[in-house]
C-alpha cells in the first residue's frame, strides 16, 4: 500500500493540528493564488496591511488552503528568487490563525530537526517531526512558529499523538507574515536539516508532488 493510501486509511484517526480544525463551521477556505483579484490590491510587502487584510478574510475562523497553489505573493522577498525561475508553487497547506494558537501532533512522532529560519518571508522557527505508519516513514513540517516553541527542544524528543508541542508566532518572529502555520508532508528531506522548501518553481511541480503529498490527508479539513 502506498503512503497516500495509508494516510487515507487512517485519516479519520489523526488528531486535529489546531483545536476546532475538524469542525467545518470553524473553517474558511482562503485563496492566496495569483487569480484572487482582491489579494492583488493588497500591499503584501507591508506586513501590517497584509495582516489586517487576512483578519478581515477570516472573520474569526481558521483559514486554510494552498496546496500546489500558484502564488504571486512571494515576490515580496528575494528569498524566493530562483535560478532563472522564481519559486511560486506552494507545497504545503497554510492554517491562518492568531499568534499563540497551540498546535497538536496529529500522530506519534519524534523530533527530526528544528531551526530558527530567520529572515524576511522565511519560515522563522521551524520543527520537522518524523513519523512511522504501517511501514512508511514520512515527515511533517511546522513553519512560522513562536521562538518559545524551540526552547528546550531536542532532536529525538518523542511527541505523542494529541500533545501540544508548539504555538504560532507573531509577525516579528515568524518571518514577517500574518500569523499562520505552514504544514507540509515530506517523504524525502533531500539532506535538509531544520528546513525544507515550502515553495518551488512551477517547472519542478512533478518532482515535489512525489515527495510532498497533499497535507490534507493528515489535516482532514473539509
Amino acid at each position: 500500500m502506498q503512503l497516500n493510501e495509508t494516510l487515507s486509511k487512517y485519516q479519520s484517526s489523526f488528531h486535529e493540528v489546531m483545536k476546532g480544525l475538524h469542525d467545518t463551521s470553524n473553517l474558511k477556505k482562503v485563496d492566496m493564488s495569483k487569480y484572487n483579484e482582491a489579494l492583488m490590491v493588497v500591499d503584501v510587502n507591508d506586513t501590517a496591511a497584509f495582516t489586517a487584510w487576512m483578519e478581515l478574510q477570516l472573520e474569526g475562523k481558521i483559514g486554510w488552503g494552498g496546496y500546489m497553489e500558484h502564488r504571486e505573493i512571494y515576490r515580496r522577498s528575494k528569498h524566493f528568487d530562483g535560478q532563472g525561475e522564481p519559486r511560486s508553487l506552494h507545497l504545503g497547506i497554510d492554517l491562518w490563525a492568531p499568534a499563540g494558537t497551540a498546535l497538536y501532533c496529529p500522530l506519534h512522532g519524534v523530533v527530526e530537526s528544528f531551526a530558527d529560519n530567520a529572515g524576511f518571508a522565511n519560515y522563522g522557527p521551524t520543527i520537522i517531526v518524523k513519523h512511522l505508519l504501517d511501514g512508511h516513514t514520512f515527515f511533517t513540517l511546522y513553519g512560522h512558529l513562536s521562538r518559545s516553541s524551540l526552547v528546550g527542544l531536542s532532536i529525538g524528543d518523542q511527541i505523542q499523538r494529541g500533545s501540544a508541542f508548539a504555538t504560532l508566532g507573531d509577525n516579528e518572529e515568524n518571518g514577517n507574515w500574518p500569523p499562520h502555520l505552514h504544514f507540509q508532508l515530506i517523504t524525502d528531506l533531500i539532506g535538509k536539516v531544520g528546513d525544507f522548501p515550502g515553495v518551488a518553481a512551477v517547472s519542478d511541480r512533478a518532482l515535489f508532488e512525489k515527495i510532498c503529498p497533499d497535507p490534507n490527508l493528515v489535516l482532514n479539513c473539509q
